[in-house]
């Protein structure tokens, strides 16, 4: 019987094609980094995480090398799941990690670094850590930094797919400029920046609209607004009614809200418990009617 629903889950999870490469990955992914800074849960408990998201259909995950508590824990992120990957009873070949290298942990805090010999450095590190023996999957240059040009900070990035270190490069934190200097040095699969109902900045700023046009994907982080916010999903009547009309969470109507945005958006839900990824899943089935969304977009705007 648990096989049985296990098959009528993952026939349920929609694919999609990751910018133009014609990689199909699951309409919906796994953000990694709860898993690994900050309160984060034990190893183990990340790990079921992780595995019941591939048992539901996700065959996209998210991660950084920053996502680690310090300097010192370092690619702790993409070790754990990379380790669960290594310890998955089910078929991982399907599986794509989209992992980041240009943001430091100094003392817990964020700072950017875009210098090409320290990305250099940290690409070769997070090839070894998934194993050494294949490409990443995907590769994004965290954030810009002004003290570089992104010709220069991503030329590393050119240089490793060209060994083979690298199959797919995308960018985070992007304006559109940023975006077309970006892709006269490598090709870009996909964007990703934040994006929520208090932080709508991709819809006027152009660069959904360009995604959209260009065939990119775009990948809304923080989609219910981080660590500090998304409790107040609950707090938008709009989401919160919607929810009890359709008997789901506000965490599923945030994400089907994103996903009616535009075709090209992955939202990236992050978990780290079960029941979490479990209900994000359930976002797939939800369809909202223009006017559904309008009524979000009206009190959120």
């Amino acid at each position: 019987m648990a096989l049985r629903i296990l098959i009528l889950l993952n026939l349920n999870m929609e694919t999609t094609e990751l910018g133009k490469s014609g990689l199909l990955v699951s309409t919906i992914g796994l953000g990694g980094m709860p898993m690994s800074v900050y309160d984060r849960p034990s190893e183990s408990q990340s790990i079921n995480v992780i595995h019941r998201a591939l048992d539901l259909g996700i065959t996209f995950i998210d991660t950084a090398d920053s996502y680690c508590k310090d300097e010192s824990d370092k690619h702790h992120n993409e070790q754990l799941i990379h380790k669960a990957l290594q310890t998955y009873s089910g078929d991982t070949s399907n599986i794509t990690v989209a992992t980041k290298g240009g943001l430091m942990r100094p003392n817990q805090s964020w700072a950017i670094n875009g210098n090409p010999e320290h990305l250099r450095e940290t690409i070769r590190v997070s090839f070894e850590v998934f194993g050494g023996n294949k490409p990443i999957d995907v590769w994004q240059l965290h954030a810009p930094d002004p003290d570089y040009t992104i010709e220069a900070s991503l030329e590393p990035a050119k240089e490793a797919q060209e060994a083979g270190m690298i199959n797919r490069i995308g960018v985070s934190n992007f304006s559109v400029e940023q975006i077309k200097q970006a892709r006269d040095v490598v090709d870009i699969v996909s964007v990703q920046n934040q994006y929520n109902p208090w932080q709508r900045q991709p819809e006027t700023d152009g660069v959904l609209e360009y995604c959209e046009n260009e065939g990119l994907t775009f990948i809304p982080w923080s989609p219910f607004g981080g660590r500090r916010r998304h409790q107040g999903l609950a707090d938008i009547s709009a989401i919160k009614n919607l929810a009890e009309e359709k008997n789901v969470s506000v965490y599923c109507i945030a994400l089907a809200w994103l996903r009616c945005k535009s075709s090209c958006i992955l939202p990236i839900p992050a978990a780290t418990k079960v029941t979490s990824i479990e209900d994000s899943v359930k976002a797939i089935n939800i369809k909202l009617s223009e006017v559904e969304i309008q009524q979000i977009d009206r009190e959120t705007s």
